[in-house]
């Protein structure tokens, strides 16, 4: 319920003992942590405490290390969360949107200039996935969790007679149906998805995908060819090529 008042995909977790101070020895719960660790599992959310499924020690990075480092550290350890540390007290949170702002919007990023290095390549086709995990509209927010556990993924495509006409995602689930009480067994993929599907062209640049996801406050999107979906796109896939660009020089150093 926090998480959907708040508009965020996590949320710190501060030990009894803490007096307000979140510190590295805290702990994190995400969006993710709800899927895969209660739903999923047919744990009752209203009776599962948040000690029981977070993340603890944090994964941080002091404030003087650069934002490279910073997206390796969470590609390497497959989180969209990074707790900024300073002399041990927990000073704020690098979000994998975050990221892209610092790499794809901001003047002068780091692959501002990726459309021009893939042509005559179009850069979407490169950083999409290509592999697109489905799911029919009238089956369980429980099926659907499952599988998302399963292929440690956090989105399936939702289908109509063979259409493909949405998506489903974790926040989907987090903010319609844990928050709202809703019976994950009963409740259908169908009430749940995002409709209509919100695509994206793929001779389109990465900035402009970076702009519609943050337009319409989500983190995937479907690419089309010939208005064909051929691929879909994270907000994580933005970035990830810089992980492999700059792995290297990041290995040098750690």
């Amino acid at each position: 319920m926090r998480m959907r008042e708040k508009s965020v995909g996590s949320l710190l977790v501060e030990p009894t003992n803490a007096e307000g101070r979140v510190s590295n020895r805290s702990g994190i719960v995400t969006e993710t942590d709800l899927i895969r660790k209660v739903l999923a599992k047919g744990m009752d959310s209203s009776l599962t405490r948040v000690d029981q499924i977070m993340t603890s020690p944090l994964l941080t990075i002091t404030p003087d290390r650069p934002m490279l480092d910073a997206n390796h550290l969470m590609e390497t350890n497959h989180v969209r969360h990074l707790c900024v540390s300073d002399k041990e007290e927990i000073v704020g949170v690098i979000s994998v949107r975050d990221l892209v702002r610092y790499f794809i919007d901001s003047e002068g990023g780091p692959i501002r200039d990726l459309d021009n290095v893939f042509r005559p390549l179009s850069v979407l086709r490169v950083l999409m996935q290509t592999t697109m995990e489905t799911m029919a509209s009238e089956r369980t927010v429980l099926e659907a969790t499952q599988t998302m556990a399963e292929k440690r993924i956090g989105s399936l495509l939702v289908l109509e007679a063979g259409d493909m006409v949405g998506i489903v995602t974790e926040t989907d689930v987090v903010r319609k149906v844990i928050a709202a009480g809703l019976p994950a067994r009963r409740t259908s993929v169908g009430a749940v998805m995002n409709a209509p599907l919100i695509q994206i062209d793929i001779n389109d640049t990465a900035r402009e995908a970076s702009r519609l996801m943050a337009e319409k406050r989500i983190r995937h999107l479907a690419v089309t060819e010939d208005n064909k979906v051929v691929g879909l796109l994270s907000v994580r896939d933005l970035v990830k090529v810089v992980s492999i660009r700059d792995e290297p020089r990041f290995l040098h150093n750690t």
